[in-house]
């Protein structure tokens, strides 16, 4: 009964062995280990975009425990030693007269014949071979417009009527800092070492005690008929060499004491 049992069992495994195929491989490890995976390659991430674009490689090499250029370990530091320019940033210089191989020809560059191929300074800045130049062809402009200096404003003008809209009460002081104060003038650049000048252009009617380099003539009498006090302030005088301010002091003084003796000669004559 056992023997019938034991052909019994053993004949459906001959069957089944039978229909199985014999494939040949070259693997020799245990097939009951593997898993399946969905991911064969994990180091691979595939670009999820639109355009046809190839794959990109993540280094992994952090996670096997591989030392990395931005860790702090394997970062290099920077020291007097390291230090230099990008690539490219510089360029070496042409060697002139250094023959043939360096890369000039035998004239180096220069030409053959000409002031310029010549050793010593050359051609001035703006020398046409000794036509007129381009800076005398040029036609040129009076004043300011031409550069000149006779063209300058010499003071910082303030007219009457801005005076009036300043809001200025009765016996208040007008001068270059109240200006600014109050801002109706607001001087900028070469303006700001200028003086102040008064001009009679509009109207004033409260009495005001005006401190300024100059004043028109027709702003003088406008200001006198309000009853304003005018004073002029003294302009900055001309440094001169001691030996000059020496001479016009004695020439002040001379012309003084002749003065002086003009009218007291004057005096009896008319007594």
């Amino acid at each position: 009964m056992a023997s019938l049992l034991s052909i019994s069992s053993a004949a459906p495994s001959t069957t089944t062995n039978s229909l199985i195929p014999q494939l040949s491989s070259s693997f020799k490890g245990n097939t009951r280990n593997l898993k399946p995976s969905s991911n064969l390659f994990p180091s691979i991430k595939f670009s999820k975009s639109r355009t046809r674009t190839p794959f990109v490689i993540v280094n992994q090499a952090s996670s096997f425990g591989v030392p990395s250029a931005d860790s702090g370990t394997g970062s290099v530091r920077f020291r007097l030693n390291n230090l230099g320019p990008q690539p490219g940033a510089t360029k070496n210089r042409k060697r002139k007269g250094r023959g043939h191989s360096a890369g000039q020809g035998g004239s180096c560059g220069f030409g053959m014949r000409g002031q310029k191929s010549r050793s010593g300074p050359g051609v001035r800045k703006g020398f046409e071979g000794g036509q007129m130049p381009l800076y005398r062809r040029l036609p040129k402009l009076r004043g300011i417009a031409g550069g000149m200096h006779a063209g300058l404003p010499k003071y910082l003008p303030v007219n009457l009527k801005d005076i009036a809209e300043g809001g200025f009460q009765e016996g208040e002081e007008v001068s270059l800092e109240s200006l600014k104060q109050k801002g109706l003038i607001n001087p900028s650049g070469r303006e700001r070492r200028l003086p102040l000048k008064i001009l009679g252009d509009g109207e004033l009617s409260v009495k005001l005690n005006f401190k300024a380099r100059a004043f028109s003539s027709s702003a003088k009498e406008k200001l006198e008929a309000a009853g304003s006090s005018l004073t002029v302030l003294p302009g900055r005088k001309k440094w001169v060499k001691p030996s000059v301010a020496k001479n016009l002091a004695r020439a002040e003084e001379y012309f003084a004491k002749k003065k002086a003796a003009a009218s007291d000669s004057a005096e009896p004559s008319s007594a």
